[in-house]
């Protein structure tokens, strides 16, 4: 179908009379046979946990009282009271007491109605005390910040400089504050009163995909189209983008200014300068390669092995793998390797540690820092365990002193309370059935009774759990790839496929799905007695960069073969069969479960496609498609014909199928990341070519929401049980709900 043969492209306007107008009468033909979600226990239940005041309030700690010396935290926290959200803080003896105390920073649902705008938190850049001659150095406090303020949930946002030490934002015209339109703009501080930003300022300042094509050096009290261009891309890049990194504060380690260049989603062109050197080094390294610094040392992940004459050592480092070497020499090494001189690359003398290295069931799946130590997280078979390494003497290489023995069916992360001046660490457990809990911890303690220093807050059962158990097992993929997935199940359930199952998945950018508790999933569908499933398919992370390459372009086949493979593995083992098995996804799972719904249609009754790509001849001309082209292929050549049209859902509707199992779409008018036309083209498709036939579609669109669905608790739970209830009702043959 070309692009003139296209008869829903109008649906592509996003905002127009006619696609608002089809939007609000799908959502009340929805709602007319389906039923208001508001109305429903299941909507109640969930708001009440997304609500509740039982909740962990996770905190980010940004320096010290001047006068006691207590750590300072911030938290943001949305409840009935604030759907909207507040921005409050505590000190850490308060958080650490049963009734913690907070004092309100910044009231959302006040700025939103005093501006007459839906803003939606997205978070905030902080100035760092190290660059900051107002802080107070390392035991000061942290004194400005750079808030990101969304419209309606949008990607998008507004910029705008907020006065920690006031609790007021930076007046624009009056005090010289930062201040920027919404625009998909990326900015951290270079100084007090410097910027490193990429922002939309007309002129083909941003890529083809809408982010930053240049950076602008921007000082305080300038206009930002007057601020030097001091780093650009291409207009076919993804993006673009500068930061300053100062380890300074470790022996050994010095300011690193960061440019990075993607010219695909995966590939970047990386240079660094530490603060002594005049110019930019670009990094020999692989484009696929992930580089980070901590002291002295500049940390790298593999993506492709690495051959000897391209490190500059004797070894082969092997895909997936996690290493450090000195960042000065490799630093030189880059230049030698530039400039072609043999004798300076022989007398860098190179010396590579490695942390990690992959196994056919092991993968590395990231690290954080504390003061003096590194924490590895490591995959095993989708079992996560950490790994505690020291920081030498003298800043020199790191010594492994704990962690666990084995990978466990839980999700665990350790962040740092404040990665400059302590080894405290806040960490959080959790599992798909156990609620989550927060300790303090000490990582000078790890393998000691006095590892953890206080319990500091846990969440009470949110679902009824009793009789639940959790199980991992192995489907077997048509080219004979062995893919594991989570099951959720009341113990000792009757084999004979009744029991109503839902299946999940996303396969995709290297994203990994593992354990972690489930609250929507446990109200909506466990406590009812039915089946959960996490397939932990081909395109995701799960077994490393290779389980995600697998899966590119050309062989995308392979990750909805996997997922299909995990749904026939369902109904031999009669947990289900195809009338009670349904399907679940969003986003690039969004278009997973659309080619569920064109290529295995016989095996499910109900299908969820969320916020989805559909259309893949023209994703990459809506919104942010350009930047995923690396991962799907370009429409725009032979890609299309050779491989993209047969997993483009849009183009795949059988108008020979009499009957398709029952469909819920459902995405946000506000999603700036994945065009809400996708949704909409194939709804209008399915309509009109299904007319006379049994094709149940269902639509939802959310006018607000972003990329995410919903913009706050409310949307969210009726999000939540639209679609639970609706895939429930499927298989329990109680479609259409009425109410």
């Amino acid at each position: 179908m070309d692009e003139e043969e296209d008869p829903y492209i109008w649906l592509e306007e996003v905002e127009s009379p006619e696609s608002i107008a089809f939007a609000e009468s799908a959502n009340a033909k929805c709602l007319a046979e389906l039923g208001d979600p508001s109305e429903t226990e299941t909507y109640k239940r969930v708001l009440t946990a997304l609500q509740s005041d039982e909740r962990i309030p996770h905190v980010r700690m940004l320096g010290y009282e001047k006068d006691t010396g207590d750590m300072l935290l911030y938290n943001f926290w949305r409840d009935a009271n604030s759907p909207k959200g507040i921005w409050r803080k505590t000190t850490m003896q308060q958080y650490q007491s049963a009734d913690t105390e907070w004092t309100t920073v910044l009231d959302l649902d006040k700025l939103a109605k005093e501006e007459d705008i839906s803003w939606v938190w997205k978070g905030y850049t902080a100035l760092p005390r190290s660059l900051d001659s107002q802080s107070g150095g390392p035991m000061g406090r942290v004194t400005r910040v750079l808030l990101n303020l969304s419209r309606g949930g949008a990607d998008a946002t507004y910029l705008r400089e907020f006065d920690l030490l006031t609790e007021s934002f930076v007046d624009a015209e009056n005090d010289d504050g930062f201040s920027l339109p919404e625009a998909k703009t990326r900015a951290s501080y270079k100084s007090r009163d410097v910027l490193l930003v990429g922002a939309d300022t007309g002129e083909e300042s941003m890529t083809s995909s809408g982010y930053p094509r240049t950076v602008r050096e921007w000082k305080r009290g300038t206009k930002i189209e007057d601020a030097p261009i001091v780093f650009e891309g291409e207009k076919t890049d993804v993006s673009c983008g500068q930061y300053l990194l100062d380890e300074s504060d470790r022996e050994g380690g010095d300011v690193y200014e960061v440019q990075s260049r993607s010219i695909s989603f995966y590939d970047r062109y990386t240079y660094v300068k530490k603060q002594s050197d005049d110019t930019f080094t670009k990094l020999a390294i692989a484009l696929n390669t992930g580089v980070s610094f901590y002291g002295r040392w500049m940390m790298i992940r593999v993506k492709a092995d690495w051959e000897p004459e391209d490190n500059g050592s004797d070894k082969t480092f092997k895909s997936g793998s996690f290493l450090y070497v000195d960042a000065g020499s490799f630093i030189e090494f880059s230049k030698a390797k530039a400039d072609g001189d043999e004798d300076a690359i022989k007398n860098c003398n190179l010396e590579y540690h490695v942390l990690f290295e992959p196994t056919a069931t092991t993968s590395y799946s990231g690290y954080s820092t504390t003061k003096s130590y590194l924490i590895v997280y490591i995959l095993d078979d989708v079992k996560e365990q950490l790994t505690f390494y020291k920081l030498g003497e003298g800043g020199g290489p790191f010594v492994q002193v704990g962690g666990d023995e084995q990978g466990q069916i839980r999700s665990v992360s350790a962040s740092p309370v404040d990665s400059k001046t302590s080894d405290l660490i806040f960490q959080t457990t959790s599992s798909y059935i156990s609620p989550s809990k927060l300790v303090l911890a000490d990582a000078n303690k790890i393998g000691t009774d006095d590892y953890m220093v206080s319990e500091l807050k846990s969440l009470p059962e949110m679902f009824d759990s009793s009789g639940l158990e959790v199980s991992q097992q192995f489907a077997t993929s048509k080219d004979g790839t062995r893919i594991p997935y989570f099951m959720i199940h009341k113990k000792g359930m009757k084999l004979d496929g009744s029991t109503p199952t839902l299946l999940y998945g996303y396969g995709g950018f290297e994203v990994s799905l593992g354990p972690r508790y489930v609250t929507s999933v446990g109200i909506s569908w466990l406590e009812r007695g039915g089946v959960y499933i996490e397939a932990n398919i081909r395109g995701g992370g799960e077994y490393g960069p290779q389980w995600h390459q697998q899966a590119l372009r050309e062989n995308r086949n392979l990750c909805y073969e996997d997922f299909i493979a995990v749904g026939e593995h369902l109904v031999e083992s009669k947990v289900c069969t195809p009338q009670t098995l349904a399907c679940r996804g969003g986003s690039n799972g969004g278009l997973l479960t659309g080619n569920m719904l064109v290529q295995a249609p016989d095996l499910f009754q109900a299908i969820h496609i969320a916020v989805p790509l559909l259309d893949m001849k023209r994703y990459s001309k809506l919104l942010a498609g350009a930047s995923w082209m690396a991962e799907y292929g370009d429409p725009d050549t032979d890609d299309w014909e050779n491989f993209l049209h047969k997993y483009s859902p849009y183009h795949n509707i059988d108008v020979s199928r009499d009957k398709y199992p029952n469909v819920l779409v459902t995405t946000s008018t506000r999603d700036d990341r994945v065009h809400p036309a996708h949704a909409r083209k194939m709804v209008k498709k399915l309509w009109d070519e299904g007319q006379d036939k049994e094709w149940p579609v269902y639509y939802y669109e959310n006018i607000e929401g972003g990329h995410g669905g919903a913009s706050d608790s409310r949307q969210e739970a009726f999000m939540t049980s639209l679609s639970y209830d609706f895939m429930w009702c499927a298989l329990t043959n109680a479609l259409p709900r009425k109410e």
